[in-house]
């Protein structure tokens, strides 16, 4: 039996500094998780996935990621996710410097 669909964002790594991204309902991409289109139709996801698939001049890695509606925008529902969100772990700069 197929699983049912969960809700999911559109995720990627930028091509030139190679920060995490998310596709917005505009077609931008963010870094910034809360600002992302959160997918809940199966079809309507296969189609944005496909059409971001085709920006490999922006980003690499195109995947969809599980997620659940947040009082501020999606919020991750698997721990890889959450730690991609927070950016590099190795020493503060990018996303956690700006948090600091």
């Amino acid at each position: 039996m197929p699983r049912a669909f969960t809700p999911k964002v559109i995720t990627a790594n930028a091509l030139l500094e190679g920060d995490v991204v998310y596709l917005t309902k505009d077609d931008l991409w963010t870094r910034d998780l809360s600002e992302a289109e959160l997918l809940t139709d199966e079809a309507h996801a296969d189609i944005r996935l496909l059409d971001a698939e085709k920006r490999g001049n922006e980003v690499v890695g195109v995947y969809l990621a599980d997620m659940t509606a947040g009082p501020d925008g999606p919020e991750p529902t698997h721990f890889r996710e959450d730690f991609r969100r927070t950016g590099p772990s190795n020493y503060f700069h990018g996303k956690q410097e700006v948090r600091g």
